[in-house]
């Protein structure tokens, strides 16, 4: 009973990370359908000037927490390399290549943050996590090198979305400071507002490409705002209230593969075998060093 208990109590969490990781699957999806109106700059900008709006309109029902003047500049470092930096380099990254590289190319994010915490934090690397480094990295070089001959855009491309990752990881290094005093949505109001205004003068580039957008892409910069943005992010927060780290970080690996899936059948897109055999050995190396982490800290 105990353990019936147990596992009812954390259902809600665990269907949570399950509904954030297929939210971000499909993000790569919509974001090519909403390329198709947008500039991928504009993309981004509009995104989050709308996910923006939306906080402020919950912070004026719910009220929120004023950070210091100290912590307000590591909250706007966090907006700038989480959301205009990082979804700049994804976005174009995006227009270059196709959402099923760009699924697969995320699942060594992990990796990529652990690397660079060894040069950041001079933290060490064991003998098993250096292999699910090695694999994730052998697994990248799969991707890539597996791209079809003239797919000159498309490897670029996934150069851009692999640089998301040293975005991603600076970005989680600046966050961890105020997720020691702050709650998650103070984070992200902060955040999302500082990086929907950093994103203005990135996508005025564009400017004389503006042109009014048809309803689907629309749509999807709709979804991407609210869904995408905001949503995901919530639930994603409460599965970690009820689950260890370790859970939920193995548990994302759900996003490259539904986001694979999801580019497939929707977008009709095509990987080669060798790509698919990249993609499932970073996910084994990043599964692999996640693993050991765990079994370090405990």
């Amino acid at each position: 009973m105990a353990v019936a208990g147990l596992h009812s109590r954390r259902l809600p969490h665990f269907l949570a990370l399950i509904g954030a990781a297929l939210i971000w699957s499909t993000s790569f999806v919509c974001t090519k359908i909403a390329l198709e109106g947008f500039g991928p700059l504009t993309l981004g900008a509009i995104r989050f000037i709308v996910a923006a709006l939306l906080l402020v309109a919950i912070v004026g029902v719910r009220g929120i927490r004023q950070p210091s003047r100290v912590d307000l500049g590591f909250l706007a470092l966090g907006g700038l390399l989480g959301i205009a930096i990082y979804f700049s380099l994804q976005n174009v990254g995006l227009a270059l290549s196709t959402a099923s590289d760009a699924a697969l190319l995320v699942a060594s994010f992990p990796v990529i943050t652990m690397l660079l915490e060894v040069l950041v934090y001079r933290t060490r690397l064991d003998a098993i996590r250096l292999l699910g480094v090695g694999l994730a990295i052998l697994g990248v070089y799969f991707i890539v090198s597996g791209i079809p001959s003239g797919g000159v855009n498309r490897f670029i491309g996934d150069i851009l979305l692999m640089t998301c990752g040293v975005a991603w990881a600076f970005y989680n290094f600046v966050t961890r400071r105020a997720q020691r005093s702050y709650d998650t949505f103070t984070i992200i109001t902060y955040q999302t507002l500082a990086g929907a205004l950093m994103f203005l003068p990135i996508a005025w580039g564009e400017h004389s490409y503006w042109v009014t957008p048809p309803i689907i892409p629309v749509m999807a910069m709709l979804y991407l705002a609210i869904f995408s943005s905001l949503i995901a992010y919530f639930l994603y927060a409460f599965g970690l209230k009820g689950l260890d780290p370790t859970t939920a970080v193995t548990m994302m690996n759900l996003v490259p593969v539904f986001g694979l899936i999801f580019a497939l059948l929707i977008l009709k897109e095509h990987e080669t075998l060798t790509q698919l055999i990249g993609g499932f050995i970073v996910i084994t190396g990043v599964m692999v060093s996640v693993r050991q982490v765990s079994h370090l800290e405990e």
